[in-house]
């Protein structure tokens, strides 16, 4: 056996080498395989191990060799200082030097090495025990009075600056409960635990709690009071406000009056496909194909009739789920840029609906359109017959445009407009119009037409690129208080305008 450490010379390779990886052909075994007859013994168990007969010489780090010095050359990074040979004496792995005695004097470990202590040589009481206490004889003022101030007369210093403080020379007494006063024991009557106290009858109606006007979903939508708080697009919570239009028809012209009455007539009975939809199930043409299965129940009985009128206070049951009609809701939306005005896109791209995805969970959709380069305001509900006003030429609801053009707008074009446009579409002419800014490129247009995107076309017939539009106000609503990418609910008062007044 050679020392541990020490190889034997290896002969170099002077075959040909192959690709890492590639293995030379193994040849098949053709020979005769001939039976095992020995015995066999159980898996794990190993043949005996002969024992080493040799020397065994102990493990030291002499037994590698002498070491010879490198006197080579030294290569740069990592170059390392010449190492000396050691010619010393080397002992056996694992044995320590000798270590010298301590030969002071040790002194034994006690709490009197901290300095000297002087022992309790007074009265010791027991624990919990106080000292009697002396009673109050002065003169008790009431509870919040206080004594009259006297006007500071004195120098006043910087703020921060202290005064020298003097040195108490008085005679320190120690602290104590005595020096409180005697207390007087409680003599009247206890009321249980958590019993607040009254003082009187309140007035009647003084002490309500107010309802919160702003980003809260209890808030008052009553008089004059606007819901101006507008809601982020991550908003979470749903809710919707419940509208109470009836406090208005009082206060009301005959005519609004009159369309409000008629207006609950008509609303009073629905037809089904209509209370389907309202109820947040479908659209009214899918409500159809529902009917038409007989999948729908009136006070328990199938109905497959279309038009058929839905009654006040009739149950309608789609499968075993009882349909309730959804509250109005009325949204308005500040739209920004890059959103298209549809409910649903095919190429997946950015919809108003992502906007007021967390307004409320009933199914509202656009009134009218912007399109995707278009800003401004936009309005979105579930009232149909609100919508249809809206959108029809007939009642000529008017729209607000902010306009920004490539290049400055003649006086020449500016009259044609007010007079009329010709496009392939028929003739358009604006209710109003007026330069904005001194440089004549941003134009403020008045119009109620609802033809697809009239205003563009209106401005490139005449020669001028649309690089910015923006819709300020739509059917008397205004962006007031109302950020771009935000959205409100609509107050009464605004809700009772839109639907009756013209």
């Amino acid at each position: 056996r050679k020392p541990y450490g020490e190889r034997s010379e290896r002969k170099p390779f002077d075959g040909e080498r192959k690709p890492y990886g590639e293995r030379s052909e193994r040849k098949p075994f053709d020979g005769e395989r001939k039976p095992f007859d020995g015995e066999r013994k159980p898996y794990g168990e190993r043949s005996e191990r002969k024992p080493f007969e040799g020397e065994r010489k102990s493990y030291s780090s002499d037994s590698r060799g002498e070491r010879k010095p490198f006197d080579g050359e030294r290569k740069p990074y990592g170059e390392r200082s010449e190492r000396k040979p050691f010619d010393g004496e080397r002992k056996p792995y694992g044995e320590r030097s000798e270590r010298k005695p301590f030969d002071g004097e040790r002194k034994p470990y006690s709490s009197d090495n901290r300095g000297e202590r002087k022992p309790f040589d007074g009265e010791r009481k027991p624990y919990g025990e106080r000292s009697e206490r002396k009673p109050f004889d002065g003169e008790r003022k009431p509870y919040g009075e206080r004594s009259e101030r006297k006007p500071f007369d004195g120098e006043r210093k910087h703020y921060g600056e202290r005064s020298e403080r003097k040195p108490f020379d008085g005679e320190k007494k120690p602290y104590s409960s005595d020096s409180r006063g005697e207390r007087k024991p409680f003599d009247g009557e206890r009321k249980p635990y958590g019993e607040k106290k009254t003082f009187g009858d309140k007035p009647e109606g003084r002490y309500e709690k107010k309802e919160k006007t702003v980003g809260s979903a209890k808030a008052n939508f009553g008089g004059d009071n606007l819901f101006k708080a507008h809601r982020p697009i991550e908003q979470s919570e749903k809710w919707t406000p419940s509208y109470k239009l009836d406090q208005y028809k009082d206060s009301a012209p005959k005519s609004v009056q009159r369309k409000m009455v008629a207006s609950e007539k008509k609303n009073a009975e629905v037809r089904l496909n209509r209370y389907i939809a309202n109820a947040g199930i479908c659209s009214r043409r899918e409500a159809d194909d529902i009917i038409k299965t007989g999948e729908i129940r009136v006070n328990g009985t199938v109905v497959t009739e279309m038009g058929y009128q839905v009654q006040p206070g009739d149950i309608v049951k789609y499968g075993n789920k009882k349909l309730n009609r959804e509250k109005m809701v009325y949204v308005l939306v500040n739209k920004p840029k890059d959103f298209i005005t549809t409910t649903e896109d095919p190429e997946e791209r950015k919809t108003v609906m992502d906007l007021v995805k967390n307004a409320c969970e009933e199914r509202i959709y656009p009134v009218g359109r912007l399109d995707r380069n278009t800003t401004g305001l936009l309005l979105l509900t579930n009232d149909g017959e609100l919508a249809d006003k809206l959108t029809h030429p007939s009642n000529e609801i008017e729209k607000l445009y902010q306009v920004e053009i490539d290049k400055p707008l003649t006086q020449e074009h500016l009259d044609l407009i007010l007079k009329g446009v010709t496009l392939e579409d028929g003739e358009i002419k604006a209710d109003e119009l007026a330069i904005v800014t001194p440089d004549g490129m941003v134009v403020g247009i008045k119009i109620h037409s609802g033809r697809n995107r009239i205003v563009r076309r209106v401005f490139e017939s005449l020669g001028y690129e649309v690089l910015k539009l923006d819709r300020t106000t739509f059917a008397g609503l205004t962006k007031k208080d109302l950020p771009r990418g935000s959205w409100r609910f609509l107050n009464e008062k605004e809700v009772v305008k839109l639907k009756f007044f013209k």
